[in-house]
């Protein structure tokens, strides 16, 4: 005999686990600590400023 599903928890259940799936993108996405987001923005920063002092000018004569 075939196992019985009922089609109204099933349904329900897909709704959960996608809306856990949106949560769990939304932790990663928003969840980083203020310090962390910082702390790399300046990386970055440093980062840019250290090559772009490493550029040569076309204006130099």
């Amino acid at each position: 005999m075939a196992e019985l599903i009922n089609l109204r928890q099933a349904r329900k259940a897909k709704a959960k686990a996608q809306k856990e799936k949106a949560a769990d993108a939304n932790r990663i996405l928003h969840g980083t600590p203020k310090v962390v987001r910082n702390l790399a923005e300046a990386r970055k920063d440093k980062a840019e400023q250290r090559l772009a002092g490493h550029k040569l000018e076309d204006d130099q004569k």
